[in-house]
């Protein structure tokens, strides 16, 4: 294995240019959730550049593309990818800066594309050295609700055939490129999106005996809200945040009602179901008190990620192997959410990191932001890294 690893290394240095060069034109190409035609039409071509078989089409951007090696039916294992960017306007300057207005790869998909693209480039050279099969899959909508991944999943993308197991990698700026980080178990929050409208009886501000006022009611609910789940509940890391009020009235104007919006995150299934009950009891209880109405809408998103215990354990040895035991870090817990966690709930999982930062360069924005941006050598790592964990999975 030991000339199997070097090989490796040699393909994902071979490739480092090539793989820079898809990750330049993902990012300045960039495209919203389930809107990915040109991204999708991209990634086929570099596929059928490299004779691997795919479909495309599924959830109608996303791609499905498999590398057989010998008794490609002995084992299966999947990698997948996010192809969607965010509705940002970019700042960096860069020469591959986003070429469309206010659209930006500001969490990294463009790398993780790029990364599994150049994966698939190694496995496929060396598919005469493993037994079983590689499903890839480019995958759309992370960002959005209700997620590629639990689409793709109801088209059968798990399916025909079914993987062993699903790994997934993704970029993260705050940690130094060359680094790696895994955590077994749970590892992401589930979450869910607040939509909440209270209702009371506009008036002049200086009459309070005509009107019924909706800031005031809202301003207790958020105050006992939080009060009651701002707290670890059953020992479970629980948020929840409320990032918007909108109550449309003036000094002394005070409007009919007023629209609030939040996120409820948690890591635990039965708890997420209880609390979404509590919580609209909460809140319209209150409301009918002061003389108002709630009306309390819950969207509810993806469900907490948790990583298999020997899936991940194996990978983060192969990482260990690969990359040397001080560059891989064990990753606390994370309230952030992400639709991988359809996948993990399904087979076992395996979601880790891949630092791309780099301070001496001035690179340390984190996603989301409009200067996000990678250490681009460490496409290199996320190439090579992913298709090391796979020859070993497939081996073990």
């Amino acid at each position: 294995m030991l000339e199997l690893k070097s090989r490796v290394k040699e393909l994902a240095h071979k490739y480092l240019s090539e793989t820079v060069s898809i990750r330049r034109h993902l990012h300045a190409h960039p495209e919203l959730s389930f809107q990915e035609y040109l991204t999708s039409d991209y990634i086929a071509e570099c596929l059928k550049q490299c004779n691997i078989p795919f479909e495309q089409g599924m959830v109608k951007t996303g791609i499905v593309a498999i590398i057989e090696g010998k008794n490609p039916s002995k084992k299966i294992v999947a990698l997948r990818a996010d192809l969607d960017a965010l509705p940002i306007q970019e700042t960096t300057g860069t020469e591959y800066r986003s070429r469309t207005d206010g659209v930006m790869h500001a969490c990294g998909h463009d790398a993780h594309s790029a990364s599994l693209l150049g994966a698939a480039k190694i496995l496929n050279e060396l598919r005469n050295e493993f037994e079983g099969s590689v499903k890839l899959i480019f995958q759309p909508g992370e960002e959005k609700l209700p997620g590629g991944a639990s689409l793709m999943i109801k088209e059968g993308v798990l399916e025909s055939p079914r993987p062993s197991c699903i790994f997934g990698q993704h970029v993260f700026p705050s940690m130094e490129t060359g680094k790696v980080g895994f955590r077994k178990g749970m590892y992401m929050a589930s979450t869910d999106e607040l939509y909440i409208t209270v209702t009371g009886k506009g008036g002049h501000a200086a009459m309070p005996s005509e009107y019924v006022n909706p800031l005031l009611i809202s301003a207790v609910i958020l105050t006992e809200l939080n009060k009651s789940f701002m707290l670890d509940k059953k020992n479970v890391p629980t948020v929840l945040a409320f990032g918007k009020i909108a109550g449309n009235g003036a000094t002394n104007v005070i409007p009919d009602e007023v629209k609030i919006e939040g996120t409820f995150r948690t890591m635990d299934e039965n708890w997420r179901k209880d609390a979404h009950v509590q919580m609209k009891i909460i809140a319209q209880q209150i409301a009918t008190s002061m003389g108002g109405t709630c009306e309390f809408r819950i969207e509810v998103g993806y469900p907490f990620l948790v990583n298999e215990e020997v899936t991940t354990s194996r990978a983060q040895q192969s990482a260990e192997e690969y990359l040397g035991k001080e560059n891989v870090e064990e990753l606390p817990l994370r309230m952030t959410a992400e639709d991988f966690a359809f996948y993990s709930q399904q087979i076992p999982s395996c979601f880790y990191r891949v630092g791309t930062g780099n301070k001496s360069k001035g690179i340390t924005s984190g996603v989301h932001t409009s200067t996000f941006d990678i250490d681009e050598s460490s496409l290199e790592i996320g190439s090579g890294l992913l298709a090391w964990i796979t020859l070993q999975e497939l081996s073990a």
